[in-house]
């Protein structure tokens, strides 16, 4: 049936920031969704509190609110928007929950408002453990044994049913958050507690261990006429345990037996049947006993997943864009396959190659948190890879997970794959237990001579994948052992998957001389199309993957090419912004009728979208790949400086194989990254810079640090995220960092920065078209020095540097990129202390912040600096002066510390958040107050605020809690604190620390009687009293602040919320705001 034509309004909900288990897959369903129902005519409003994702660019939606994903928040859009209809599929849990809240609230119904895509009744069933089991009951198919509990008493009546080990799975939460597996009663107790209190609705469910069973997914989309096709099929690497988006997934399903892939197609398509998800798309999961076959539901998600979006680009089946079709009315057979143009969506997509996802973590950046993977997801991003087998796309998606394995490598040393003696004893035990390298100790375990069937016993690997592995490595042995290596050997290795690297140690060369090998053997790469239907129907959309079959696909004659490299998987230091800087590139530079050539490895974000570039190329970003794609294409040249560090680490080994760099050139990015030519620079330029110096030793490092004084800031140079930067605070320290840290940099020596403490820091981003320059915006840290910018929560404009050092600070980057010669983006980072500017470091390249500087001035920067790098001037752009707004945004950082709940969540110079949110509003009070919610943060209207804070922050604190007292908040404080507050007049009860005694400061936090900590850590160690207090705030969801200089911006927020409650305003209003003042000024 057509679609509908009494809706005219949508308001689509995003997901907000990027957090662990709900990534950029949102971002891209988010994105993909809103196009699709524009084209259709309709009237689309997004909300989403994002400024990373190029979702929430104003031309994306017809009314753009970057404001908090919080039921409060969507009302009051509601009310001033009044939409026809509400889409909550495509924003991942978030989303899910806020429409349910505002469907049981009455809201939607008070404003003639309703759900599309899938109504209450199908979230509420999939999602409520119970209701999900009753209606599996109903149709004949078996979910595990359990039983749902909303509290402790019920929950271990219920594991007498279940025993141990039992799996625990909070209600309505992302990414298994607060679930996991307990092996005993004590660790039972602490998760059902901690699921309890995480679950929104709390309710847990305590099912029985399928711990071992292979696990599967289908990906399924059904439309109002009840047509459902299958997308995809999914398998896990790894067994039952281990969370989706933890585990290496293959697609298709590999050890299904044809009857098996029956059985289970059925059991998805009656489900989806009898949960109702009547339009759109959804993902079902399996587990398969691998002794007798037995089939039972895991669970269902009514909506677009981390998977749909894998499933996307996998098989070239756009899910959200579909499913946004499908929830306005149409029917399967009346929407057209975008890849193939000529085959509607209700053909399923058939596979003739095999695509590998590998997940990425972060657990060198939580020392202290347990790598062991569960049932609660702890991935940060993914990369994939598509080859013509198993072995081919595994190692292509190891290799493309940019970890320094150039595929299945095992580490360096023992303990780069977890292991201390290496030994069968120490495998067998390691291999039982699911970590990230636990692929890497299977490869050990079989060159020590372990069996398949062996390893299958122990690690719960399906045996045909072992096997799989097992021949990986006997052609290792044999190639190594051939007297000379012929075309044949060479092809046959590169169709297992290997990389130029991988070869060239298996024979002792280097990877220049392998590659040279290959090249005069004539053994090339062919590139063929994804086309969703195995090559029955032509595609049109020029989808690539790499491999070494005879023939290529798609033609490469055309029009001026340029390729731009993308940012690979997500990482903590490399998220979505830098997608959304090439995507922005990718789009201004169709426009200027260049052919746009995508280069990315990453399946969850929008540049590897089918309709994105003129061509995608879908191969990891290592040297060895993109030489060749560049050398099949011969483009004008090549844009590095868009994706992060992935992208300019292949800048000089792609200069010196005469590839084109296109804006800043190769040596002005090594002038900036290099601290010794960097330094000679600013004093060439006279801008004063931290006492530093650069050293290659201990001894000369603690020279250093002696001549400048501590406290000091070591860093390693070419690093992302800052990477092993820590301040030290004396000698002993020092040393022990080179111990643990040192090897970070790959022969580059370390840095050595006197730390100023207590300076404001600033970012300032500028264009440049190698004449002209022109600011950006200068955004101040919240955060004092000392803490990562991408940790930081920052202001634009700036509120508390005096306006003549901001001026300083936009004359020093004039000057940099002229000296530089940079073409496009330049990011400068600066101190500011005692009336002093001070450079800390320059990126002649794209920064996270640039996405956030696009939306609050109104300009999109990288699509400027792109057509910058090819050849237009700012004047021909028509961006030639600074444009600063006449309201206030703030950028937030997001952290995963509720993931890891061992580690201790104080902010340092390494980065540790995932994501960003924003808030805009008139006043800085405000703009904070709506950053703090949307990053899950809010602040109290009332309470109790605790203080516990060191000695050089008492004067500062006492004014601070000064006005908390005058806004009506109790005061408590430790001792120490607690009677220099008397001394100055303020009312305050004093509270024990945790080793002094009880009633501590713990337990009140325990018992909800504080509201706010304000906690700033004692100089060299943060005390264990400290540590504790900031882990018992984030359990309870107590908002906290480690920094003075928040502590301060909170009370803002606080005071601005008892003046006027928040109003919301689309971008798009925020922007001809910002265009009025702007033609007043100009008259």
């Amino acid at each position: 049936m057509p679609k509908r034509t009494d809706l005219h309004r949508i308001l689509v909900i995003g997901s907000g920031p990027i957090v662990i288990g709900q990534a950029a897959e949102f971002d891209y369903s988010g994105t993909q969704a809103t196009k699709a129902l524009r084209e259709e005519g309709y009237e689309v409003i997004l909300v989403n509190s994002n400024p990373a994702t190029i979702m929430t660019d104003p031309e994306f939606a017809d009314r753009t609110y970057v404001e908090p994903v919080t039921p409060e928040y969507v009302e009051k859009i509601i009310a001033k928007e009044r939409p026809d209809a509400v889409l909550p599929t495509m924003g991942g849990q978030t989303a899910l929950n806020v429409a349910l809240k505002l469907y049981d609230d009455g809201v939607l119904e008070q404003y003639g408002c309703e759900l599309i895509g899938a109504n209450a009744r199908a979230i509420r069933v999939a999602e409520d453990r119970k209701l999900f089991a009753e209606a599996m009951e109903k149709i004949g198919l078996k979910c595990p044994t359990g039983t749902t509990v909303t509290t402790l008493e019920e929950a271990l009546a219920a594991v007498e049913n279940t025993g141990f080990p039992a799996i625990i799975r909070p209600s309505f939460t992302l990414g298994g958050t607060g679930g996991g597996v307990a092996y005993n009663r004590e660790e039972f107790e602490t998760m059902v507690r901690r699921g309890l209190d995480l679950s929104p609705v709390h309710s847990v469910l305590i099912e029985r261990s399928l711990l071992g069973w292979k696990e599967y997914e289908l990906e399924v989309m059904r439309d109002c006429a009840d047509n459902v096709v299958i997308v995809c099929s999914i398998e896990n690497l790894d067994p039952m345990g281990v969370h989706t988006g933890d585990s290496i997934t293959v697609a298709p399903a590999m050890t299904l037996t044809d009857r098996e892939y029956q059985v289970m197609r059925d059991a998805a398509v009656a489900i989806i049947r009898e949960i109702g998800v009547d339009a759109g798309g959804c993902n079902v999961q399996f587990a398969v006993n691998p002794a007798n076959g037995e089939l039972i539901v895991i669970e269902m998600n009514p909506r677009v997943s981390r998977s749909s979006a894998l499933a996307s680009k996998a098989t070239g089946f756009p899910i959200a864009r579909i499913g946004a079709k499908l929830a306005v009315g149409y029917t399967l057979d009346e929407v057209p396959n975008d890849i193939t143009k000529t085959t509607p969506a209700s053909f399923e997509p058939v596979l003739d190659y095999v695509i590998v996802k590998c997940p990425r973590f972060a657990f060198e950046k939580f020392a202290a948190a347990d790598p062991g993977l569960t049932t609660q997801m702890k991935s940060v991003g993914e990369s994939m890879a598509i080859g013509r087998t198993f072995k081919e796309a595994f190692q292509k998606a190891l290799r493309a997970l940019e970890t320094g394995r150039a595929g299945w490598v095992v580490g360096e040393r023992l303990a780069d794959d977890r292991l201390t003696e290496g030994s069968k004893e120490e495998l067998r035990g390691a291999l039982r237990r699911p970590t990230p390298e636990r692929i890497f100790q299977v490869k050990r375990a079989m060159q020590l001579g372990m069996s398949v069937d062996e390893l299958h016993q122990v690690s719960g690997i399906d045996p045909w994948f072992l096997a799989q592995m097992q021949e990986l490595l006997e052609a290792e042995t044999q190639y190594a052992a051939l007297p000379a290596v012929d075309a044949d050997a060479m092809r046959h290795m590169k169709r297992l998957g290997f990389s130029d690297r991988q070869l060239a140690t298996l024979r002792g060369q280097t990877e220049q001389a392998a590659r040279e090998l290959r090249w005069s053997l004539n053994v090339r790469p062919a590139y063929k199309m994804i086309d969703t239907c195995a090559g029955e129907f032509p595609s049109s959309t020029p989808y690539l993957y790499g491999n070494y079959d005879e023939e290529s696909e798609a033609a490469t004659e055309g029009r001026k090419k340029v390729v731009i490299l993308g940012s690979g998987p997500n990482r903590i230091g490399q998220g979505v912004e830098f997608d959304y800087c090439c995507v922005r590139a990718v789009l201004a530079l169709r426009e200027q009728g260049y052919e746009t050539i995508m280069v990315n490895s990453n399946p969850e974000t929008v540049s590897t979208d089918f309709d994105i570039s003129d061509k995608l190329y879908f191969e990891p970003l290592s040297l060895e790949d993109v030489l060749e794609i560049v050398q099949r294409e011969n483009p004008v040249g090549v844009i590095v400086q868009l994706g992060g560090q992935t992208p300019l680490k292949l800048t000089r080994p792609l200069e010196a194989a005469g590839v084109r760099i296109l804006g800043t050139s190769p040596d002005a990015i090594d002038a900036a990254e290099d601290r010794r030519r960097f330094e000679a620079i600013a004093r060439e330029l006279g801008v004063a810079q931290p006492a530093n110096g650069t050293a290659t030793s201990v001894d000369e490092a603690v020279a250093i640090a002696r001549e400048i004084g501590f406290p000091v800031l070591v860093r390693p140079s070419y690093v992302l995220g800052g990477r092993a930067m820590e301040i030290v605070h004396d000698e002993a320290s020092l040393r022990d960092y080179f111990e643990r840290a040192a090897r970070v940099s790959e022969e580059r020596p370390v840095l050595v920065d006197r730390f100023l403490e207590d300076a404001f820091e600033a970012d300032v981003d500028a264009l440049s078209d190698g004449e002209q320059v022109v600011i950006g915006a200068v955004m101040e840290h919240i955060e004092s020095a000392g803490i990562h910018s991408g940790d930081s929560a920052c202001v634009l404009p700036p509120y508390l540097i005096p306006p003549d050092a901001v001026a300083q600070m936009k004359a020093h980057t004039v000057a940099f990129a002229r000296k530089l010669g940079v073409v496009g983006l330049i990011n400068v980072q600066y101190a500011y202390k005692d009336g002093q500017v001070y450079v800390i470091e320059v990126n002649p390249r794209a920064s996270r912040t640039a996405p956030f500087v696009s939306k609050a001035i109104g300009v999109s920067l990288p699509s400027v600096a792109a057509r910058l790098m090819l050849g237009e001037t700012l004047a021909q752009v028509g961006f030639t002066e600074e444009i600063v707004p006449p309201y206030i945004s703030v950028k937030e950082a997001v952290f995963p510390f509720n993931k890891f709940r061992e580690f201790d969540p104080v902010l340092s110079p390494e980065m540790r958040s995932t994501g960003e949110v924003m808030g805009i509003d008139d006043d800085f009070g405000t703009s904070f107050l709506k950053s703090q919610i949307a990053a899950d943060n809010a602040l109290p209207r009332e309470g109790a605020v605790f203080f516990t804070v060191n000695d050089g922050d008492k004067p500062t604190a006492a004014r601070i809690a000064a006005r908390f007292h005058a806004l009506g908040f109790g005061i408590f404080a430790t001792s120490g604190t607690a009677a220099y507050f008397t001394q100055q007049g303020i009312p305050v009860t004093s509270v024990l620390k945790v080793h002094e005694g009880r009633p501590h400061g713990v337990d009140l936090i325990l018992n909800g009687e504080i509201q706010l900590l304000v906690n700033t850590p004692l100089g060299k160690h943060a005390q264990v009293d400290d540590e504790k207090l900031r882990q018992a705030a984030i359990a309870n969801r107590v908002p906290y602040t480690t920094t003075l200089t928040a502590a301060n911006a909170a009370i803002e927020a606080i005071a601005a919320r008892r003046t006027r409650e928040p109003g919301v305003r689309s971008l798009q209003e925020w922007h001809a705001i910002l265009g009025a003042s702007r033609s007043a000024v100009a008259q």
